[in-house]
């Protein structure tokens, strides 16, 4: 996950912090060169990595913060605060008109993501109640508009395509259609290169002086790292771009383009690409990602997951289930379903506050609850209902049904029993000074928090 290594490392100097007490200027300073190394090797820019220590040090160094029962706990909260402004502070969505058609240009290199993203752009405004279109200006890379028009078709979207003739002219034409047939929303999927040139440049210049669009946004692939700075440097440069979206930030990238762009460009990350699916795309959150990359969760992001996943009718009547004591499989079933829709358990895991350093070295098989289900699927509606019913016979017959042994459904029975026991005990206030967790699922690892 992104900034997995970061994080570790200034877990690492900030416990070395809290195990001191009291603190001193040379202690400080230690702590300091540490973060600077840790964010060197995060491919953060390094001016800003200079500028950011010094920021820090200068507000750490202070007699309200020696002074302080907990020192360890003030510098990190200043560490925290800075790594927020530095990545631009508050969320910044795209400023759209109201009272007319909007126009947002997507420019970027090749093989960013751009027309994915184009795509996820506009199921997001969809969602929020927009119509929007996408519009092919892409006429130089092979299958780029059929490209656009598959993702699009996904989406839900309509895409706008003349073929492979001017792009400034395919823009204008556009804009026109789409005031003319009501969408309130056109996202320009331009070409990109393989790297930055003149020619690239002026094409993004004639189409932003011939439909004046309300947002330029950069599309960048984090995995470039430092890169991808350079990249955002040119084109804010030449094409002067309002915002950036950040792709494959789910993916084994140390960060420091989320890190450098704002404080290089001025332009602030406005969306991040968490996944492949078209609905994987998120409102950048400064605080929250500040919160993630010092191990202390995201728990409003994983709250705004669950309400968009979650259907509040059948949260009520699992709720009443509960009350009730009739939780059984095909609840079990439905909830498994609404968690794999959220994301990757070890994304949603590392937003818990402490959870995600511990699982840094732990693998984490998503596979696993599409297992329980193949389990819970070779079940009579009988048997999901009262599980107590299964005897060995069935369970042969169930293990045989779903491909996988005895043994597991033996264990899937267990820890169902376990969860039943332990809601039991939560309904009627459980015992005092116990701490249980739910049963690790099969072939899962011990001591799992799921």
């Amino acid at each position: 996950m992104a900034f997995e290594g970061l994080s570790d490392k200034l877990a690492a100097a900030f416990k070395r912090l809290r195990n001191k007490g009291k603190l001193n200027e040379a202690d400080v300073k230690e702590a300091m060169r540490e973060v600077r190394l840790a964010l060197l090797e995060a491919d953060v820019n390094y001016k800003v990595v200079k500028d950011f220590v010094g920021k820090v040090s200068e507000r750490a160094v202070g007699e309200a913060v020696f002074q302080s029962l907990t020192p360890a706990q003030q510098v990190i909260k200043i560490v925290n605060e800075e790594l927020c402004t530095l990545m631009g502070g508050a969320p910044e969505e795209m400023r759209l008109p109201n009272n007319r058609t909007g126009i947002v240009m997507l420019c970027g290199l090749q093989g960013s993501g751009k027309t994915t993203h184009a795509a996820k752009l506009a199921k997001y405004y969809l969602k929020q109640g927009k119509r929007p279109m996408l519009v092919a200006c892409d006429i130089y890379r092979p299958a780029a508009i059929r490209q656009l028009e598959v993702v699009g078709e996904q989406a839900g979207v309509k895409v706008f395509a003349e073929g492979q003739i001017d792009p400034v002219q395919i823009a204008r034409d556009a804009v026109e259609h789409a005031k003319l047939h009501g969408n309130d929303l056109v996202i320009l999927d331009t070409a990109g290169r393989l790297h930055v040139d003149e020619e690239l440049m002026a094409e993004l210049i004639r189409i932003k002086e011939a439909v004046t669009p309300d947002e330029i946004l950069l599309v960048v692939d984090a995995m470039t790292g430092q890169d991808a700075v350079n990249v955002a440097g040119s084109f804010h440069e030449a094409v002067g771009i309002n915002g950036v979206i950040l792709t494959k930030l789910d993916g084994d990238t140390r960060g420091g383009a989320a890190l450098s762009v704002r404080a290089v460009t001025g332009a602030p990350v406005k969306f991040v690409g968490t996944g492949e699916k078209l609905d994987e795309l998120e409102l950048f959150y400064p605080d929250r990602m500040a919160s993630r990359i010092l191990g202390m969760g995201d728990v409003l992001t994983l709250i705004e997951k669950a309400q968009v996943q979650v259907d509040e009718a059948e949260a009520e009547k699992l709720a009443k289930k509960l009350k009730e004591n009739r939780f059984d499989l095909n609840d079990l079933y439905d909830q498994m379903l609404q968690i794999r829709k959220m994301g990757p358990l070890k994304q949603l895991a590392s937003m818990l506050p402490g959870v995600g350093n511990q699982l840094k070295d732990v693998e984490v098989d998503d596979r696993q609850l599409d297992r329980i289900g193949a389990i819970i699927l070779s079940m009579t509606p009988a048997e999901r209902e009262e599980p107590k019913i299964i005897n060995p016979s069935r369970k042969r017959r169930i293990a045989a049904g779903c491909g996988m042994k005895v043994e597991d459904v033996n264990r899937l029975l267990r820890q169902f029993e376990q969860m039943q026991k332990m809601m039991k005990q939560m309904r009627s206030g459980g015992k005092k000074g116990k701490r249980r967790r739910l049963p690790p699922i099969p072939g899962q690892t011990p001591g799992m928090p799921f």
